[in-house]
């Protein structure tokens, strides 16, 4: 008999440089359910995996919702395509949107600095008496 990997919420906070109330927050959204012992949270290999899933798909700016629905879709015995098909569509539709906001903020950075330019013309223009 093998002994199976477990984790206290304490190992995967440290691990993913998370607290443990962000960890307690996913159990409450449904996102992970850790067995008990007593009052102890014991975490297996699946839970450590959907932590890393959720925190991957937080850092890339997906909704709870969104990284829920795409780690519900996962099936060991699946090729997983719609799964990928589902990611390869989200991340495309967060690429189109972070280069819009980057457009916007290089439009705002740019009106800023002809702003800037103006009073500085400004300032360098001789006062008249």
């Amino acid at each position: 008999m093998t002994d199976v990997k477990t984790f206290t919420i304490s190992e995967l906070a440290a691990e993913f440089d998370v607290t443990t109330r962000t960890i307690r927050f996913y159990e409450e959204k449904g996102m992970l359910a850790p067995a008990r012992q007593g009052q102890a949270r014991v975490y297996n290999h699946a839970d450590r995996v959907r932590l890393e899933l959720i925190l991957r798909g937080k850092r890339i700016g997906m909704s709870l919702d969104e990284s829920r629905e795409i780690i519900d879709m996962y099936d060991p015995q699946s090729d997983n395509s719609e799964q990928y098909h589902f990611l390869i569509d989200k991340v495309d539709a967060r690429s189109t949107q972070l280069r819009k906001q980057l457009q916007d903020i290089e439009e705002l950075l740019q009106g800023l600095q002809d702003v800037r330019d103006r009073c500085i013309a400004a300032l360098s223009q001789p006062e008249e008496a």
